[in-house]
């Protein structure tokens, strides 16, 4: 399970948790701009927008999980696990493999407008990478500085919702979370007054007490309304070492230590990496569940008019500064 996340300051920050019990050996990877994009239905698209975000690298393809495009498009791919339902191929539609989606979309789209038009010629096929590599059940959320919405395919066709909260987990359908967040209506960053009752005396014993009954669980609907609840009270300078900092703050609030949410395997689901892309300045930026300590990849060091992407592979094990 994982939670993605915007934010915005003088810059635009958009970023993800990966919640799994293992990893697929992620890179942070650069789809520059003359890398061939080659599509199981589709015709190839030679010349693109240039990518970069988090990607298992599969026969010098990447698939993304995560991933910006050099105009500030960003987006997604998270767990949905019995809500997916993908299609057959389409007549008359542009017929995207799941595994493609995010190159689809970010190849060709600069804003949220584009994408919303694009998505309504766009049916997403149950068509696997390989044997090895079963269709993920996913949907998405997509996003600029302006807005964001969230891509769900669903037994009734794809659905494209407006996301007010710029926040997406995974079950229940998105409508459903938004829905959900009526219930905490009352929380506040302030403290609260007795409502409670005029004929009893109440007071607040400690700080914090206006975000009493905010959920504190692991599952995926606590975690949205935890995030949501975060992300919007947040306060930052603008500079970008505080943004980036309040960012992998906001996302820390749903992070997952390991044997606290134990699978069917016995494995624990932990947050395996948490990215933060400033996505006006192309900088990928990320932590690891063995390493704290933030690293960056800038995709304007690379050169965005090659033919061949650019992998990084994840600084793993905790950097500790010694003072004395």
């Amino acid at each position: 399970m994982c939670t993605a996340a915007t934010y915005n300051t003088n810059d635009f920050y958009f970023g993800r948790t990966l919640d799994y019990t293992y990893s697929y050996v992620e890179e942070v990877t650069v789809t520059p701009r003359n890398y061939p994009l080659h599509f199981y239905k589709e015709d190839s698209i030679e010349s693109h927008y240039a990518v970069i975000g988090m990607a298992y690298v599969a026969d010098n393809y990447p698939l993304y999980y995560d991933a910006c495009n050099e105009n500030g498009l960003c987006m997604a791919g998270l767990n949905f696990p019995g809500n997916a339902v993908y299609r057959e191929e389409i007549q008359g539609m542009h017929n995207i493999a799941q595994f493609e989606f995010i190159l689809w979309i970010l190849g060709q789209c600069s804003s949220v407008e584009e994408a919303k038009k694009l998505l309504l010629k766009t049916n997403i096929t149950n068509k696997p990478y390989n044997n090895n590599l079963p269709v993920a059940e996913l949907h998405w959320i997509i996003s600029d500085k302006n807005s964001s919405i969230t891509a769900e395919p669903t037994v009734d066709g794809l659905k494209v919702y407006d996301n007010p909260v710029g926040i997406l987990t995974n079950n229940p359908p998105f409508n459903e979370q938004m829905s959900n967040l009526n219930n905490f209506i009352a929380l506040s960053p302030e403290q609260p007054k007795n409502c409670f009752s005029d004929k009893i005396d109440l007071h607040t014993y400690s700080r914090g007490m206006g975000a009493l009954g905010l959920p504190g669980d692991l599952s995926s609907q606590s975690r949205f309304v935890r995030a949501s609840f975060v992300k919007l009270n947040s306060k930052s300078s603008s500079s970008e070492s505080e943004s980036v900092s309040q960012f992998f703050h906001i996302l820390g609030s749903v992070d997952q230590q390991r044997g606290c949410c134990k699978c069917e395997d016995g494995k624990y689901e932990i947050t395996i990496y948490t990215s933060c892309c400033n996505a006006d300045k192309g900088i990928y930026y990320y932590t690891t569940y063995e390493n704290h300590q933030i690293s960056a990849v800038k995709m304007y060091n690379e050169n965005l008019d090659g033919k061949t992407i650019i992998r990084y592979p994840l600084i793993k094990g905790e950097q500790i500064k010694f003072q004395n």
